[in-house]
């Protein structure tokens, strides 16, 4: 895998998770911040790099589990994305606010979460965990929950079938040894609606995540976020809890975060938003679903044109096969665009060719299409 390019841009993604779309006139309306310092482009490719591994070995992990049968979700990769962005999420009663990465490529939504009682305080910042002995509404799953089933566990785990008192505890581990684990629990969240008022929603799973340990929870990457918000394709996901209730739809847009002021980038959960079809200048793709990795969102690449004239990349370097190897994945956590070797050198040659632009005086390692345009503000030969 290779990099194209760094370029912002703007995207949509509408995704409809786990079966038909409802509408409704009201919807939710999550602003999407975006906390990471601009990094360079040798900085992002790095973290990219790290993304990318660990989404492989998550697709890895799924050829070898047993068919039919789920036993863990796909664990997040966010804490590696250079491209994170972070949702605000209201929990508890009284609500709590709490920072989460926003992550595409994983089901778990966790937040970390203390049992202090009295004078927290003093161990804990506002908003800096989530404290489950101040929620009335905070509810532990039973280990023999089905629910349970869902998410993976620590070894040993007891459960106790006859004690009222069993909870289902979870253990979620990440590629470089870093953990999470607690209690799979539910909870009411509290959330902003297109029309300005409040929802509530009861019985929301989610990990609270008593023990987090390494690098990636807890070092700079992280950014300060208390959690992860999963929205993948799996029955635990923040958007698939909230789709069944909702129209089993959400998009979000991700802005240009580079402009000044910055505009907002939103999710959106619910609603009649079909209306983004009448956006003049928006193309619309399916996304697909690999049965081998149910978590990700696909896209199906047909071929690749440049000023019109498609390029003759073989229609296999794009084709998910039999195995779930290969297709293309769209990921909330990477920043860069990565495509297989052989349709990189195609592309770069075709660009290349088109653009007249002198290389830039210093080089940027690992980067083949760096072009000095400190005197050309407007390009008139790049290619479309």
């Amino acid at each position: 895998m290779v990099s194209l390019s760094s370029f912002p841009l703007l995207f949509l993604l509408l995704a409809v998770v786990n079966g038909q779309i409802g509408v409704t006139g009201e919807y939710f309306k999550l602003p999407l911040l975006r906390k990471t310092p601009r990094l360079s482009p040798t900085q992002s490719l790095l973290l990219d790099i790290h993304r990318l591994s660990h989404l492989h070995r998550s697709r890895h992990h799924h050829h070898h589990k047993q068919k039919g049968i789920i036993k863990s979700p796909v664990v997040s990769g966010a804490a590696y994305g250079s491209g994170q962005y972070f949702v605000e999420l209201r929990l508890g009663s009284p609500p709590q606010s709490l920072l989460l990465v926003a992550d595409t490529g994983s089901d778990l939504l966790w937040v970390t979460c203390s049992a202090c009682h009295h004078n927290c305080s003093f161990l804990h910042p506002p908003g800096s965990t989530f404290l489950a002995r101040h929620s009335s509404s905070f509810s532990p799953h039973h280990c023999f929950d089905s629910i349970c089933d869902l998410v993976p566990h620590p070894a040993p785990n007891p459960c106790n079938r006859t004690r009222l008192h069993s909870p289902c505890r979870y253990e979620y581990g990440y590629s470089d040894g870093s953990q999470t684990s607690g209690f799979l629990s539910e909870e009411t969240t509290t959330l902003n609606t297109s029309s300005g008022r409040e929802a509530k929603l009861e019985n929301l799973s989610f990990g609270c995540g008593f023990r987090t340990s390494g690098p990636s929870l807890s070092g700079a990457s992280f950014n300060g976020s208390h959690g992860v918000m999963g929205l993948g394709r799996g029955s635990i996901s923040f958007a698939s809890q909230l789709g069944r209730r909702y129209g089993n739809k959400f998009s979000y847009c991700l802005m240009d975060y580079t402009l000044s002021p910055p505009p907002t980038s939103y999710l959106m959960i619910g609603g009649n938003q079909l209306a983004v079809s009448k956006t003049p200048k928006i193309s619309f793709t399916p996304l697909l679903i690999n049965p081998l990795s149910p978590t990700f969102y696909y896209i199906g690449i047909k071929s690749v044109s440049v000023n019109n004239v498609k390029l003759q990349i073989d229609p296999s370097v794009w084709s998910l096969d039999e195995m779930g190897n290969g297709g293309t994945v769209i990921d909330s956590g990477t920043t860069l665009t990565f495509l297989p070797e052989p349709a990189y050198r195609q592309i770069l040659w075709a660009m290349k060719r088109r653009l007249k632009l002198p290389s830039p005086t210093e080089s940027t390692p690992d980067f083949d299409l760096c072009l000095n345009v400190s005197r050309a503000f407007r390009c008139r030969n790049c290619p479309d």
